[in-house]
């Protein structure tokens, strides 16, 4: 069994590192990283990390697809991921060094256009991956060509095979997924504003609980999380805001979230491990990596509180 993690939109990340960012200037870059991306596949590199089981699947095609799936190959993760005829996306990320890389600027692809005969290929592989997990996450946006309610899809079929699904996507996929009741939801602060119109952070969680999911954990930056599940309402922060890059800590709590799910420890449990491992990956030197020694002393550390919901 291991836990199964889908990336429609695999990426190929490339990260520059300049001395100073200057807007409409020439700039030398000083580094560049190629790494496997996209948010499942960042979800995966880090359950592998922790020791699980994991197997990667989604899309991947033309030369960018060819070196996504020769980096993802040492990180352990079994690659399960469905061939396209169109061209994997790239991400570019810029660090400002003269900021601590801190400050970043971003720039992401589409995708390759999926057409329908891909789709159906990859919901065969889907349904026959479902046989041998432990539980999936569903991450990130949709590539050009797969409709809106394709989570939606995979939440219903993946329950079909009594398989408990974590969604992290945005916008109208993440209205649709959630009406299909997935068993945990993440989205960011921003995410969740603009799934529920609410911008106060309790009512805004408890009104998504209420689309659909049997439960939310928003994330709110150095504020730490926010739960609404079964058993109330839960706020959990580390014990100081930290310095850093937070490139992937949002990946992180996913991560270890699944890990929760599919260990059955309680709320508290879970989203003590979901701080400390996004709060890891910030003090992190690499972006989308976690200071393992970090993340155990923090384990001991991150404060849960039980919220009392509004009237």
């Amino acid at each position: 069994m291991a836990i199964l993690t889908v990336t429609l939109n695999a990426a190929l990340d490339i990260t520059y590192r300049v001395p100073v960012l200057t807007p409409r200037a020439t700039h030398r870059v000083s580094d560049v990283v190629e790494r496997p991306g996209g948010k499942g596949i960042n979800v995966a590199r880090v359950l592998a990390a922790l020791g699980r089981d994991t197997v990667v699947t989604g899309f991947a095609g033309g030369p960018t697809g060819t070196v996504l799936r020769k980096l993802l190959a040492p990180l352990a993760p079994y690659d399960a991921l469905v061939p396209v005829a169109g061209a994997s996306r790239r991400t570019v990320t810029v660090v400002d060094s003269a900021d601590d890389g801190r400050d970043t600027t971003r720039f992401n692809e589409p995708g390759p256009l999926v057409s329908p005969e891909e789709w159906a290929r990859f919901v065969g592989v889907y349904e026959a991956l479902l046989k041998d997990a432990e539980a999936v996450a569903l991450c990130g946006s949709l590539p050009p060509g797969i409709h809106v309610g394709a989570y939606a899809e995979l939440v219903r079929r993946a329950h079909a095979h009594d398989v408990p699904v974590v969604l992290d996507t945005d916008g109208e996929p993440l209205r649709r997924g959630i009406a299909a009741r997935p068993d945990l939801v993440k989205p960011n602060a921003d995410e969740l504003a603009r799934l529920t119109g609410a911008r106060e952070p309790v009512r805004a969680v408890l009104g998504a609980r209420r689309r659909g999911a049997h439960a939310v954990v928003a994330s709110f930056g150095p504020d730490g999380l926010l739960a609404a599940t079964a058993d109330g309402v839960w706020r959990a922060a580390p014990p100081a805001p930290v310095r850093g890059n937070p490139t992937g800590a949002g990946d992180s709590a996913v991560a270890a979230l699944l890990t929760g799910l599919v260990d059955g420890v309680p709320w508290p449990e879970r989203l003590v491990r979901a701080v400390a491992l996004a709060t890891a990956t910030v003090l992190a030197p690499v972006a989308g990596e976690f200071d393992a020694a970090a993340y155990e002393r923090l384990l001991t550390d991150v404060t849960v509180v039980r919220h009392t919901e509004p009237n």
